[in-house]
């Protein structure tokens, strides 16, 4: 952790894996998924009180190292008390409520998105583990964790076209509905991006 965040801007751009850090390198259409999709949740949510971020600073801890997700979604007061604690940059697994990586295919974190943080994600009691493809069309797969044999069960997959409806447990559940085809569409307006 010390060599992660002895970096440059304290290693934003790496995740460290094993004691290995694995640099992230995001194309541009990855990060405008990753924000759409951060926005819709943020929407959904708005009248929870959680926090929904990903990427940049804000680190997950896993037991293989720090992972830095795509989008995630945690409660209120564990931003709260990151905050006093001075370190909100930090942020427990077991603490999330979802977590969501953008699928850039034929890439080395294609693999790592697939298997290793499916199997790390779910170790850790996350609820739910959204694959976000944006190649050749847009799609979120969405996966359950079964808590008794803590892995993640494929719950649905739902294509562009289609509508998405997920229940997010928070302190008031809240309900995430959009058609994946607007990670992609060409925005009507900047501040749509």
């Amino acid at each position: 952790m010390e060599d992660l965040h002895a970096l440059e801007a304290e290693g934003s751009g790496f995740e460290l894996e094993d004691g290995w850090l694995i640099e992230l390198r995001n194309s541009a259409l990855h990060n405008v998924v990753a924000g759409r999709i951060r926005k819709v949740v943020s929407e959904a949510g708005a009248d929870s009180k959680v926090f929904v971020n990903g990427g940049g600073a804000w680190e997950i801890s896993t037991p293989a190292g720090i992972r830095k997700p795509d989008v995630f979604v945690i409660p209120g007061e564990v931003l709260q008390a990151g905050i006093v604690d001075r370190f909100p940059a930090g942020i427990s697994g077991r603490d999330v409520l979802l977590m969501a990586e953008v699928i850039s295919p034929c890439t080395n974190s294609e693999r790592t998105d697939r298997v290793t943080k499916l199997k790390e994600y779910a170790a850790l009691g996350i609820p739910q583990y959204w694959m976000v493809e944006f190649s050749p069309r847009p799609k979120v797969q969405v996966h359950i964790l079964d808590n008794e044999a803590r892995a993640y069960r494929p719950d649905r997959t739902v294509h562009g076209g289609e509508t998405l409806e997920v229940v997010i447990p928070a302190d008031k559940r809240f309900t995430v509905r959009f058609d994946p085809k607007i990670l992609t569409e060409r925005p009507e307006r900047l501040t749509d991006l």
